[in-house]
């Protein structure tokens, strides 16, 4: 790890995705990252699946009207390989312009149809430091998402000198799930949501629910929170009354996105609603020491004599029992074989 910056701008994505259509999200998620480059910004955290976009239908139509919705997804959705067909171009943009992203997706295995909704971490020199799955797929989350688990429930280093890690949506509910995350040391936090507030039933409860669930973690792991939402917009609404018919379950608008400091104060937003902005402030890590005078959650206040923790850190799936982030070697011929064996 790096020396450390005490003091760096940080942003949330609170954005609309090109739904269902992978190439030009990722586009704009390039955009995105340039701009956040502009403004001297040097981590952008993006919403729940922003590519291709979250799937809104599944809250809206009987399931079997939405398989052919879900094969689309699945050919929408993004492969994580190293310099691959999907990730090459978000690499070489965190290259160009040293910007770290934490990117929520939908994550295709590569060579199948198994997804999963995943977060993955590309560092500010292009490098994909790993992917977390999400642990538990939200009731009719299910019908898409397979269960992600214990080997990708971590942090990350970030050149940064800080680790980053991230849970998605109600996946915050899971206390197991956040305190795994605080006794591995986070010291940022990544909270990816879609825009909640726009289904039928959660219009007058979704922005307290995530606002409540950041908070909690931002104090009991006293660390910095950037929360991500997307809000739900024309392209989507259409989409799913192109393809699925008629529905009046989800409206447009949405979305909740802020950064928070470890004593639950705004450092940037709140912000709602249907309008694109990268939602940004400076963390500043020299306020840390008073904050964990108070309560430090992996020492002081951890109590292991009383309270004993453990998780399952075995990898379950066939493709998180390689090294799959490790860049590919193109083969070499036969001649140059020849001529290393010389040298």
């Amino acid at each position: 790890m790096a020396s450390k910056m005490t003091k760096f701008k940080v942003a949330a994505a609170h954005a609309a995705p090109a739904f269902m259509d992978k190439k030009a999200t990722i586009k704009k998620v390039i955009r995105l990252i340039e701009q956040a480059a502009e403004e001297d910004i040097k981590l952008v955290v993006f919403p729940e699946t922003f590519v291709p976009g979250y799937p809104y239908w599944i809250e809206c139509y009987p399931p079997l009207k939405q398989v052919g919705a879900l094969a689309k997804y699945a050919e929408e959705s993004v492969v994580v390989e190293p310099n691959g067909e999907d990730m090459s171009a978000l690499q070489d943009a965190c290259r160009r312009t040293g910007v770290a992203i934490n990117l929520g997706i939908s994550e295709r295995v590569a060579g199948g149809h198994t997804l999963f909704n995943s977060q993955v971490i590309i560092e500010n020199d292009g490098t994909i430091l790993g992917v977390h799955r999400k642990l538990q797929p939200t009731y009719v989350e299910r019908l898409v998402w397979a269960q992600g688990n214990g080997s990708t429930l971590r942090n990350w280093p970030l050149s940064l000198g800080y680790n980053l890690g991230g849970l998605a949506c109600w996946e915050h509910t899971m206390n197991g799930a956040r305190q795994a995350l605080l006794m591995q040391n986070q010291h940022i936090h990544a909270g990816a949501w879609p825009a909640l507030s726009t289904m039928a039933g959660f219009e007058a409860v979704a922005d307290a629910q995530i606002e409540a669930l950041m908070k909690t973690h931002a104090l009991t792991a006293q660390v910095f929170v950037i929360t991500a939402s997307n809000y739900v917009d024309e392209t989507c609404l259409n989409w799913m009354k192109e393809n699925l018919g008629e529905q009046d379950m989800v409206k447009a608008g949405g979305g909740w996105s802020s950064i928070l400091h470890p004593f639950c104060a705004y450092i940037a937003g709140p912000h709602t609603g249907a309008e694109e902005k990268l939602v940004q402030g400076e963390i500043d890590f020299s306020s840390m020491g008073a904050v964990k005078v108070w309560i430090d959650a992996a020492g002081h206040y951890q109590r292991p004599e009383i309270l004993q923790f453990a998780f399952d850190k075995r990898p379950h799936w066939a493709d998180e029992k390689l090294d799959r982030f490790k860049p590919r070697v193109e083969a070499k011929s036969p001649r140059e074989e020849a001529e290393s064996e010389v040298q």
